[in-house]
């Protein structure tokens, strides 16, 4: 399906437009977050407690978590989990700063007042301590930046170095952006997130290296023209592809998003930031990158040159 046939839009026109407010996005992101004292860790890596609890009858989240935030956890982690030919378990998972005293002896009492007619069992009580959490966080970190590594390996054997320098950036503009945001919302960051923000990187430079192909291809074809050109003709015939892919993407995000629960909602909402956030860089970051740095090269080289007496 083509959408968009023999386009001339001049997307590298406003590129340094678009730079200045992917920079301010992510500067403020980055300011919310140290004025916050640094990332908002979920229990995942700042270590708590962690409580499994089956009631006799079906109990919505939403009673729960209503229950919660009558005891000072509104902002506790509620999860039903199914298990096959039983009532869905219920998992609340808070900090231990969040709460005084014996956390779980206060959650039993509240859930009793709160379901009088509806018996339940703890089955679980665990404590996840923040050394747990600190190698958590050590190895997402790493994951993230292997993850990066082999993009810039493969993207560098399959084009050339500045390409791969090209698409690396925009991937650390992707993935600023999206932790900028939830700053910004005040979102703690979870195991999940981590898996969204990996998922963010590989859909990222897949987008790129469709258009970076494309690149490639016209600059064998049209060599009496100048990069900027180039590249504004590379977006334009693979735009159809660009909006149709993306259109998919974001109306099954916008469905897990609303639709989901609350257990993925702020997943779903990390890939619809992340992948509006790789489309934009691929044409708004990555591209001109490559203008910019061919322009200053060819300064560089005329500057070089003799000149002839």
């Amino acid at each position: 399906m083509e959408w968009f046939k023999n386009t001339n839009y001049n997307f590298l026109r406003i590129r340094r437009v678009a730079m200045s407010i992917s920079a301010a996005v992510i500067l403020i992101g980055l300011l919310s977050m140290v004025l916050r004292g640094g990332p908002n860790w979920s229990i995942d890596f700042t270590g708590g407690i962690s409580m499994r609890i089956r009631f006799e009858k079906p109990a919505s989240e939403g009673e729960v978590r209503s229950t919660m935030s009558r005891i000072g956890l509104g902002d506790a982690e509620i999860k039903s989990i199914s298990e096959l030919g039983s009532v869905p378990d219920i998992l609340i998972q808070f900090k231990k700063s969040a709460v005084e005293g014996d956390a779980p002896e206060k959650i039993q009492a509240a859930l009793r007042e709160a379901f009088p007619n509806n018996r339940f069992e703890v089955r679980q009580v665990e404590n996840i301590g923040p050394k747990i959490g600190s190698e958590l966080r050590g190895k997402a970190i790493i994951a993230s930046i292997l993850a990066l590594a082999g993009i810039l390996i493969y993207v560098t054997a399959r084009f050339e170095f500045l390409f791969s320098l090209a698409g690396i950036i925009a991937l650390f503009h992707d993935v600023l952006v999206v932790v900028g945001i939830f700053a910004i919302l005040n979102k703690e960051i979870s195991l999940t997130i981590v898996a969204a923000l990996l998922t963010i990187i590989g859909y990222s430079i897949n987008d790129t290296i469709v258009i970076f192909d494309r690149i490639r291809e016209n600059l064998k074809k049209m060599r009496t023209k100048g990069l900027e050109e180039i590249i504004n003709v590379s977006i334009n015939q693979t735009l159809s592809r660009t909006i149709v892919t993306n259109l998919t993407v974001f109306l099954v995000l916008w469905v897990l998003f609303f639709l989901g629960g609350s257990v993925i909602r702020d997943f779903a909402l990390a890939l619809l930031i992340g992948s509006f956030a790789g489309t934009y860089s691929t044409v708004y970051i990555a591209s001109p990158i490559l203008v910019e740095w061919n322009a200053r090269a060819e300064k560089l080289q005329k500057q070089r040159r003799p000149t002839k007496k």
